[in-house]
């Protein structure tokens, strides 16, 4: 069989190692390819899409619109492409828990899975998280084991599978760069539920009218799960809420606010997501929520706690991304604040993020990258005028950032824009970052 594997970052690295056996193998990439195996063809350049029709199977990457795959041949040929993440759906063999949502996918996901090992199960985590699921085959997953996956919009748009538990967190606006608008986003959300079936689990979260929308497609049994503002009562008492200080499934009380160790209120919409998924599976433990709640404090650059150098802390939420997760950064960190936003454009308004980076006692921000003067723009608009340029490296953004912070004050990393331009991706924005403050002297 001839495949295309379209796209050579993991995704594409794990199709091509799944599908070499037995098949002749093309890697169709933008960019010239140095380190492919011997065996492997590559077609390279600005045309590396076109003629597609010559292979029996098309294998995208997440970052590859199916409409460019489209524009490049034609409608057809859309029946021919998969994805690594269908064909995980298709042969894996034990349950599999999927999560998607705009923000809190890799907490929501890794809670899961602490949750589900604390009560004893074996349990394999992967997706968008770090490991490609198919590489995770490789680990000797067994019928009885339990897969939790976190999937973005880019890994969901054309799935024809959906697992046996999918949860929906918080939707917000988001890739509109990518998608042609907020319909598409949205409709590529509701492919992790609308091909469950009524034996199947639909979680989401009842405050988000997007996410009620992403399951309404779902004929499974739908749990929804609430967090209300602090001083109001939850909305409905059903499924997993907060109440006061406590947590409850249903009308049993699980743990406290307190067991809690994440920063943030929005991190109890994850620990609310992440015990509706699973309250069934631990047989209504609430020990079991405990024990997990209380060894997990996060994951990195997700409002990570990186050292208090002379009086002040710096914090990397790198993983912020939108307007929307930086205001709910600063919402986590109460005290006086030196922020650093911006990054490359996907489209955001930051109105709202000027109007919260008043309220949050930020004293300084500092500007960065290609969507600086936007923010900067926004800020002075609502009459926020202390603004400063961070410069062009990380080494910059951390010497402005001390020499505007004081003994008492926090730093912190949540650009509320992508990290492409002036870093690889959020990951080595959040690498620098922690660099550069340890390096601190």
């Amino acid at each position: 069989m001839k495949v295309a594997v379209l796209g050579y970052g993991k995704q594409g690295k794990a199709a091509v190692d799944y599908w070499s056996k037995g098949n002749e193998i093309t890697v169709c990439d933008q960019n010239a390819l140095s380190d492919l195996p011997a065996s492997i063809r590559s077609v390279s350049g600005p045309n590396y899409l076109e003629n597609l029709d010559a292979y029996d199977l098309i294998v995208r990457s997440p970052s590859i619109h199916p409409k460019d795959i489209v524009a490049a041949n034609s409608e057809k040929i859309l029946r021919k492409v998969t994805t690594v993440t269908e064909e995980f759906f298709r042969t894996c063999p034990a349950p599999i828990i999927g999560v998607t949502g705009t923000k809190g996918k890799g907490t929501t996901s890794t809670l899961i899975a602490k949750i589900i090992e604390t009560s004893g199960e074996t349990v394999h985590l992967g997706g968008n998280i770090g490991i490609p699921p198919l590489d995770m085959l490789k680990d000797g997953i067994n019928p009885t084991d339990w897969v939790v996956l976190e999937l973005a919009n880019f890994q969901l748009i054309d799935l024809r599978l959906s697992p046996k538990i999918a949860v929906c967190l918080m939707v917000e606006p988001e890739h509109l760069d990518w998608h042609s608008d907020l319909d598409e986003y949205v409709r590529a959300k509701q492919q992790l539920f609308i091909h469950q079936s009524s034996q199947d689990i639909a979680v989401f979260n009842r405050l988000s009218d997007f996410s009620e929308a992403v399951v309404g497609v779902s004929p499974a049994l739908k749990i929804s799960y609430e967090v209300p503002e602090i001083g109001h009562e939850p909305k409905d008492r059903n499924g997993a809420y907060v109440l006061n200080r406590d947590i409850y499934m249903d009308d049993v009380k699980v743990c406290s606010v307190d067991d809690v160790k994440l920063l943030g209120r929005h991190n109890l919409q994850n620990v609310c997501a992440a015990i509706a998924a699973t309250w069934d599976l631990i047989d209504n433990d609430s020990r079991v929520i405990i024990n997990a709640l209380s060894n997990y404090t996060g994951l990195e650059h997700r409002l990570e706690f990186i050292r208090d150098f002379s009086g002040v802390k710096y914090y990397d939420d790198s993983f912020g991304t939108t307007p929307e997760t930086a205001i709910v950064a600063l919402e986590a960190l109460p005290g006086s604040k030196v922020l650093i936003l911006g990054g490359s454009d996907k489209g955001a308004s930051y109105d709202m993020l000027a109007k919260a980076t008043i309220e949050h006692d930020v004293h300084t921000v500092i500007t960065i990258g290609q969507t600086g003067p936007k923010i900067a723009e926004s800020l002075r608009k609502f009459g926020f005028n202390s603004i400063v340029d961070g410069g062009s490296t990380m080494q910059e953004i951390i010497n402005v950032a001390r020499q505007h912070a004081k003994k008492g004050d926090i730093v912190l990393l949540s650009t509320a824009s992508a990290s492409f331009g002036m870093f690889k991706d959020y990951i080595d924005r959040g690498e620098q970052f922690k660099k550069e403050v340890l390096a601190l002297l």
